[in-house]
């Protein structure tokens, strides 16, 4: 009987000593929020809240409440969450090739390899894994943008020549920058009465903070549901042209250090703060480069890793004194293997953003690694650069990618705040 009872009491000890356990795991990592199907662990929300922490800390910018910081890292979260699933329905995937490519590009406009950006990472207590895996978040939620946003913006001609009228009349407004931080109150795109008058009164909260004197970065990262809010809220420098409408109006009425009323758009509420201007010159010249490249597609026959194998072949051929205008003849699947692969000289923005920032690394007579674009695989060499007049065509290109950026802003918010609409959403947390 003792036996028994001493039995009992071992399975009862070890029946409780699991219960506790499976309480201590929930209670380490609980679910926060649901997306659609997918959960926001507080494992995720803690990982994401350091990193924000340390992005702050970096700049400078005194840190919110923590309540106030996870919620705004946690609403980060569903946004990135909600993107990246749209990204899988239309299948938009980052290979691990192409994420060890960005990885290096990175590196090396840090003046680093990969293993000491590796070792820089850690030093800031951030896990590689993750750092790698938020560069695939961000790539990913890029060619989203590309292709469900900017791809569709349209400029009318007439749009563009009233646009180049008024940059002549206003003595080329493109040639000065400003520096400019923003806070976006994001409201539902069919939001009643009620939930206008809250997103209106939390912005006049962030006002009134910000007219007492508070830092703008840290009422942003306490406030704002623009991407940028955790990293300063600030737009970066920008010809004045190239603004979104909303705020180039409002600029142009500022002075450096002002801030702005609360102003409307169909995205939400703003609040911006004019830094300051810069001028960038006038002169019409700008730096070209003379580029050739071996191009080769991707298919059902040819997989990236093989695509990719094949140019690395080719370089080493071509790095030991191999032709290489005779081997993009052979090789490029590019309507230029006819010219050995030469694009002739290329303005800035004239090729895709992958492709143009690889030629921008590389010195004259420099084979680039295989490089992937939305086209395939490339080779590339510069061959030479020069600086040159820009013609009338070339203002007008300018131009329009200046209307297209600003309407990007523009559209991209829109866009986004209906994704995040459709989108189902339930918080777990204890404080909702």
């Amino acid at each position: 009987m003792a036996l028994k009872k001493l039995m009992l009491l071992c399975l009862f000890a070890l029946a409780a000593g699991t219960a506790l356990a499976q309480r201590s795991i929930v209670e380490i990592d609980r679910v926060v929020a649901v997306v659609n199907e997918e959960v926001i662990t507080a494992l995720e929300v803690r990982a994401r809240l350091a990193q924000a922490v340390a992005q702050l800390s970096a700049r400078g910018t005194p840190l919110p409440a923590q309540s106030v910081l996870e919620r705004q890292v946690l609403e980060r979260l569903i946004n990135d969450r909600v993107q990246l699933q749209f990204a899988k329905e239309v299948q938009i995937r980052i290979d691990d090739a192409m994420l060890e490519q960005s990885l290096q590009r990175i590196a090396e406009q840090n003046r680093l390899s990969t293993a000491q950006l590796r070792q820089e990472v850690e030093k800031e207590g951030i896990a590689w894994d993750r750092f790698r895996e938020d560069i695939r978040t961000e790539m990913t939620i890029g060619r989203l943008r590309e292709r469900e946003v900017d791809a569709r913006i349209a400029i009318p001609e007439g749009e563009l020549d009233n646009f180049l009228a008024s940059q002549a009349a206003g003595g080329n407004a493109s040639a000065e920058e400003v520096l400019v931080l923003h806070i976006l109150l994001r409201v539902p795109e069919r939001a009643s009465p009620d939930q206008l008058l809250r997103v209106r009164g939390r912005a006049e909260a962030a006002l009134e903070q910000l007219n007492r004197g508070d830092d703008f970065a840290k009422v942003a990262a306490s406030y704002s549901d623009a991407q940028d809010a955790l990293s300063g809220a600030s737009l970066g420098w920008r010809a004045a042209d190239r603004l979104p409408t909303l705020y180039a109006e409002q600029v142009a009425q500022m002075k450096p250090g002002a801030l702005s009323p609360i102003l409307r758009s169909p995205a939400g509420f703003h609040i911006i703060k004019f830094v300051e201007r810069r001028s960038m010159g006038a002169d019409q010249k700008v730096q070209q480069t003379h580029v050739r490249h071996i191009l080769i597609r991707t298919s059902e026959v040819i997989s990236d890793a093989e695509a990719r194998r094949r140019l690395l072949g080719l370089r080493e051929r071509i790095v030991n004194g191999a032709d290489f205008a005779e081997l993009a003849r052979l090789n490029s699947a590019d309507l230029t293997a006819s010219k050995g692969g030469d694009l002739g000289w290329v303005y800035p923005g004239d090729t895709v953003p992958e492709f143009e920032n690889a030629f921008n690394t590389l010195q004259p007579g420099d084979v680039s690694e295989p490089v992937q674009t939305q086209f395939g695989w490339h080779l590339i060499q510069v061959l030479e650069r020069r600086v040159a007049e820009v013609s009338a065509d070339r203002r007008r290109m300018a131009a329009r990618a200046a209307l297209r950026e600003r309407k990007s802003d523009e559209a991209y918010q829109d866009w986004l705040r209906q994704l995040r609409d459709r989108a189902y959403v339930e918080y777990k947390s204890d404080d909702r």
